[in-house]
């Protein structure tokens, strides 16, 4: 059900709307209040899906009631309702953030679209942000390690920045992990964050994904297509695994970062685009360097910030934190109650050299859940858990 307030001290007026509401749809529960002080008091108290509000009223006018409601709720639409003379400072608001206005004596079609657009607004705001809490609690970096400690700290200090960051580390610790914490955590955490897999695809095609191409640039080049370059335009781009890149590709990526410019495959055109680049590798770049597999000048543009994901044998402390972790969201994946690891198990899992590292972890947790009994025990993870 809809909750509505409408905050308005004409009781004439608040009778009227409240009964085109209540006609309109059972699901609507329409909540009145007489002044701004009253309505920003249930605002402050109960959750509500859409306020209708009156501009011009006593002790708190619809203005003040606006700016208030979007500092501590800023999810829910305010719609102003204005008389003549309200039409200017009615426009204004929606400046201010009012999702609309509706004008007095209001008009029956106008008020119903406008609750029901309103409505809906807040459906899709609601689940944007259940969208991005769900992605944020994917990529929670799960440690109290000193190492990890340590990386975070870095993250505080470098996210809010543009500075282009480098990560490495062996392969399954994390650095996809870092890659998303710089951006939830930067000014960019609205843009797009946009991932590319450079060992995943193959040299003749990495320009054209990265840049795009036009129409007729090569033989399966049927139409103009935007590469991931310029889809991840205001916000981030992770270049993972790009010890791989080929050389041809390298010298693009460098030019893209000097000039904040690329051109897709085929054309002449420069297409300007402000992209942050995250960039992680699981390769010494400066042993790929003295092999002249990797461009210096694109290390050292990409190397601005430099941070280390340690292997998890080199930080044991934090298995039984990962280990409590994964089992809470496995559990949840399958619909199925958590199981709990007994401390002889934890202090097992602990002794192996994790050569796979967290990923592996993940994997054997997951095996031990599936496998074992109610409670983990040791001797589950003797029968179960890989290299033991």
């Amino acid at each position: 059900m809809a909750k509505i307030l409408l905050i308005e001290d004409e009781a004439s007026i608040r009778r009227v709307l409240n009964k085109i509401l209540s006609e309109e749809s059972k699901d609507y529960h329409v909540t009145e209040a007489e002044d701004g002080l009253a309505g920003m008091e249930l605002v402050k108290n109960e959750d509500f899906d859409l306020i209708l509000c009156d501009i011009k009223m006593p002790k708190m006018d619809g203005v003040e009631v606006l700016e208030a409601t979007k500092k501590i709720k800023p999810e829910i639409p305010v719609v102003m309702i204005s008389g003549h003379g309200d039409l200017d400072t009615a426009v204004n608001t929606m400046k201010a953030g009012a999702f609309d206005y509706i004008s007095k004596p209001p008009d029956l079609n106008r008020l119903l679209n406008t609750v029901r657009n309103a409505l809906d607004r807040k459906e899709l705001v609601v689940e944007n942000t259940r969208l991005k809490k769900k992605v944020s609690k994917n990529y929670e970096m799960i440690g109290d390690s000193e190492e990890i400690s340590r990386i975070k700290g870095m993250i505080e200090k470098v996210a809010h920045t543009d500075a282009r960051v480098l990560i490495t580390g062996p392969n399954g610790t994390g650095k996809e992990l870092v890659a998303h914490w710089l951006h939830q955590k930067s000014d960019r955490s609205k843009g797009p964050m946009v991932e590319v897999n450079c060992a995943a695809i193959p040299s003749e095609l990495i320009e054209s994904e990265l840049f795009g191409h036009v129409k007729g640039a090569f033989t399966s080049a049927n139409k103009d297509r935007a590469g991931k370059f310029e889809a991840a335009n205001k916000g981030t781009i992770f270049l993972d695994e790009i010890g791989d890149m080929s050389m041809s590709a390298q010298a693009k990526v460098l030019r893209a970062l000097q000039e904040n410019r690329i051109s897709r495959v085929g054309s002449d055109k420069d297409i300007k685009v402000d992209v942050r680049v995250v960039a992680a590798t699981n390769k010494d770049l400066k042993k790929e360097i003295e092999e002249n597999n990797f461009r210096e000048d694109l290390y050292h543009r990409l190397a601005v910030i430099l941070i280390e994901v340690p292997a998890l044998k080199n930080r044991k402390d934090d298995i039984p934190l990962l280990v409590d972790h994964f089992s809470e969201k496995i559990a949840s994946e399958q619909g199925t109650n958590k199981k709990e690891f007994t401390a002889e198990a934890i202090e097992m899992l602990k002794q192996s050299e994790w050569r796979g590292n967290v990923r592996e972890l993940r994997n054997v947790v997951e095996r031990l859940i599936i496998l074992g009994g109610k409670e983990i025990t040791r001797e589950d993870v003797e029968l179960f858990g890989s290299r033991f």
